[in-house]
């Protein structure tokens, strides 16, 4: 269970939301500045709200008001996050940026895992390759495949298909209800795409200058592209 609720002054306006879910896939929408990418942030412990709360299974990543002040690490909270531009390591191969974030004590685990992720995402053929070498949807993989081989309890996902052509994001949309259903843990999906929340989202709240506005059960509004 992921709980959420926080406030954060931004730029133009304060963050104040709260939702919480189970084993859901939540689509963030709204224009662009609306306040998306900061939840996400905050989620990861890459930044910190002013005040609230955020937890995940029982364990508190953050409290305004406890004891001890101090948010958890982002390195302690066991989330994969995959960033719009994948953020792949150019002088890696496919192989060493998946197993990137994994530990040398949990790499014997974490092989099942990956082999895993290989077939289900249909990358097995690149472990050798490097990024430049290639397409964006594969790109798209192998970022994917390196935010699940971790065994996150929960996977944030910024705008992670609007960079591809449209018959590739049809696919890895699919590859994401699949991984979902494999893995039953928590998404939180950042997109602008009114078919893509559609398809993704088992709820999809709606933002405006840092407020959620609207709640539907997989539909919402276009909104302009950030």
């Amino acid at each position: 269970m992921l709980k959420v609720d926080i406030r954060k002054r931004l730029a133009h306006f304060e963050l104040d939301v709260a939702f919480e879910t189970g084993n859901d896939i939540i689509v963030l929408a709204g224009a662009s500045g609306a306040g998306k990418t900061s939840i996400l942030q905050a989620v990861a412990g890459l930044s910190h709200p002013d005040s609230g709360t955020i937890a995940l299974n029982g364990r508190t990543f953050f409290d305004s008001g406890g004891s001890s002040g101090r948010p958890l690490p982002a390195r302690s909270r066991n989330i994969g996050y995959l960033f719009q531009d994948y953020a792949l390591f150019p002088h890696m191969t496919v192989e060493r940026n998946i197993y990137y974030g994994v530990s040398k004590t949990h790499l014997a685990a974490a092989r099942p895992v990956v082999g895993q992720l290989l077939g289900v995402l249909g990358i097995g053929h690149l472990l050798g390759k490097y990024p430049h070498q290639i397409s964006g949807g594969e790109k798209q993989r192998v970022a994917l495949a390196r935010a699940l081989a971790a065994e996150p309890e929960l996977l944030l996902l910024d705008e992670p298909l609007s960079a591809l052509d449209e018959e590739t994001r049809e696919e890895c949309q699919d590859e994401l209800l699949r991984l979902h259903d494999l893995w039953q843990i928590p998404f939180l999906i950042v997109t602008h795409s009114k078919s893509e929340a559609e398809k993704l989202g088992d709820r999809v709240l709606r933002l405006k200058k840092g407020l959620i506005v609207e709640e539907s059960r997989g539909t919402m509004e276009e909104t302009p592209a950030e």
